[in-house]
């Protein structure tokens, strides 16, 4: 039945049902005054830490805001502050322009391997227009979302052959919705290698696959007769 298959397999109307059960659980959540940060995520996969035999997403709403969060708002800000703009949307520009990262482009979407990316074929899906928080897309910008999320996704299903993977919707949270220096996106990163020594030792990454070839080879993966 379809209920137990990957995002990959569903309709675009039943990933859309799921985006939007996201934002309806998204608003709802950071409603409650207790709450400051609401991170939605999925995992898929044993290497990717899935607990339930079913495919499944997950939301969590914390009252702090994370280490990992303030770091990175911290260092858009910082660019914001000495460039004027959003480095975010900086770097989209630079990765339509190029063109050899991106894996595929929808009217309201773009997903790419960025130029740095720690672990072979991780993926950013960002919106084109700029946005600090996940809830202030409207509904084209969802169902685009819905038909970008599901593609990408059946490119590494169709391409690496149903990899285990997470992914995760890094938003800023609703008390800085409208701010110029964030831009929120989705984060996908499959588990096709594991944290050892060096990366544990020293926080850093050693990446051997490179961004330009991964996305080369997603793009060519066929997925129309999927």
């Amino acid at each position: 039945m379809w209920k137990r298959r990957t995002t990959a397999l569903l309709s675009d109307l039943q990933v859309e049902a799921i985006v939007a059960t996201y934002l309806n659980r998204f608003k709802a959540a950071s409603a409650d005054p207790r709450v400051e940060l609401v991170t939605i995520f999925k995992n898929h996969g044993d290497a990717a830490g899935t607990s339930l035999e079913h495919p499944h997403s997950q939301m969590i709403a914390t009252p702090v805001i994370t280490t990992q969060l303030r770091d990175r708002l911290f260092s858009a800000l910082a660019h914001f502050d000495e460039y004027g703009e959003c480095i975010f949307c900086r770097v989209l520009e630079q990765e339509l322009k190029e063109e050899v990262r991106i894996v595929l482009e929808t009217e309201h979407f773009v997903a790419f391997i960025p130029f740095a990316v720690l672990t072979p074929f991780s993926m950013l899906i960002m919106p084109r227009r700029h946005m600090a928080c996940f809830h202030e897309m409207n509904d084209a910008e969802a169902a685009d979302l819905a038909h970008n999320l599901r593609r990408t996704l059946l490119k590494l299903y169709k391409g690496l052959d149903d990899p285990d993977f997470n992914y995760v919707i890094r938003t800023a949270p609703t008390e800085s919705t409208g701010v110029k220096y964030y831009h929120w996106y989705v984060s996908i990163i499959p588990r096709l290698t594991k944290l050892a020594g060096f990366e544990l030792g020293s926080g850093m990454f050693i990446n051997v696959s490179l961004p330009e070839e991964n996305a080369s080879f997603l793009r060519a993966a066929d997925i129309e007769k999927a």
